[in-house]
């Protein structure tokens, strides 16, 4: 059941008269309150505030609102300053263990080639491997 089947189920119940006399008075209602308050009688009704004195005393509390929050934004700022030193302080790191790799990968793969390339030799001497084997895999290692 909606409210329209409510308020037509009460406004049939009335005789005729007294519907129209309830109306009525609800209209005389509405226009007194509009033509008194506006729009505002719409939202509020007849009980409306008096933004006088309270507009400044709301205005007071939301500038200490807003000097709060700008002091806890000025904390946070400085803790993110002291946060910069320190990541760059890490990415420092970060680039001297980049480099440490780099150099650990190129001398181990370059001992690595030169290892093979001498075992390539080897078994060819002995006579495991033929030429032909012996260069695919010297082309192998060439390309690593």
């Amino acid at each position: 059941m909606t409210g329209w089947d409510f308020l037509d189920k009460f406004i049939s119940s009335f005789p005729p008269i007294a519907a129209t006399i309830l109306f009525v008075a609800a209209a005389v209602v509405f226009i007194v309150g509009f033509s008194k308050h506006g729009l505002n009688f719409l939202k509020y009704g007849f009980k409306q505030i008096a933004l006088d004195s309270s507009l400044g005393k709301r205005f007071d509390n939301l500038e200490a609102r807003f000097a709060a929050i700008e002091t806890r934004f000025a904390a946070i700022e400085a803790r993110l300053d002291g946060m910069d030193a320190r990541f760059a302080a890490i990415d420092a790191r970060l680039d001297g263990i980049d480099a440490r790799f780099a150099t650990i990968e190129t001398n181990h793969f370059g001992h690595l080639k030169n290892y093979l390339g001498i075992m390539n030799g080897i078994l060819l001497d002995k006579n495991i491997i033929d030429n032909e084997t012996k260069a695919r895999l010297d082309n192998e290692l060439r390309f690593m």
